[in-house]
């Protein structure tokens, strides 16, 4: 069975009222108490997104983050009580998409969990097709000239809201809130992921056809075909 959402918290309570009240709300949630039910549900079942606690009776959220990067691509939004600026940059640097602090709102997080749901999964369209670039948004999925090409979670977050807002000039700063929600991300780590999808999709990544630099402004996707 596919899932919405995965949530893996050992706090019961908090766990299953934060289900109830997304599935409440049309996000269809399981919850696993530990690691071990962690790898119970992933024999059976499939997640889009899965809110992971850093502190787990029979593990670290940590290493259970660095197990599931080695074999799936899904979202990782990690929620936890401690407030270390280090578990913070810890849970991003190993593939967490962000991190939540407990307690938190209901309301604030299922909107959060929303827009990542909506970004990861289909834009509202399943798929980008012209003559030489195929992406699958469902299935996170890019081909160029039918071969298929691997791109970090991050990448392909990235690309994903270059297409969504296809023809429409992007500034860095727009793209440092909605794809990092980091508006303190510098123009370096912008350029060398921008630098990255380029060489993966364009064929000529010096001379670019798909994602264009504005100058002064921020960046453009164009369809292949234009």
């Amino acid at each position: 069975m596919k899932f919405n959402c995965l949530i893996i918290d050992d706090e019961k309570i908090l766990a299953d009222s934060t289900a109830e009240y997304f599935n409440l709300f049309g996000v269809a949630t399981h919850v696993a108490y530990s690691v071990l039910d962690c790898y119970k549900f992933f024999k059976e079942h499939t997640t889009d997104l899965i809110l992971l606690d850093i502190n787990l009776e029979d593990g670290s959220g940590f290493d259970l983050c660095k197990d599931i990067r080695q074999s799936k691509d899904i979202p990782i939004l990690f929620v936890s009580a401690r407030t270390s600026d280090d578990d913070k940059i810890i849970a991003l640097n190993i593939g967490g998409d962000d991190y939540i602090q407990k307690p938190y709102s209901l309301g604030v997080l299922l909107a959060k969990v929303k827009v990542v749901l909506k970004r990861y999964g289909g834009l509202g369209n399943i798929e980008y097709v012209d003559d030489n670039l195929h992406i699958n948004f469902e299935a996170k999925q890019v081909k160029v000239n039918g071969n298929k090409i691997k791109l970090t979670m991050l990448e392909f977050k990235l690309l994903s809201y270059l297409v969504e807002h296809k023809g429409k000039v992007i500034s860095k700063k727009e793209l440092f809130e909605k794809v990092w929600e980091d508006k303190f991300v510098g123009d370096g780590t912008l350029n060398v992921h921008i630098r990255r999808l380029r060489e993966a999709i364009e064929n000529d990544p010096n001379n670019p056809k798909y994602i264009v630099t504005v100058w002064g402004d921020g960046y453009k996707f164009l369809g292949g075909n234009e």
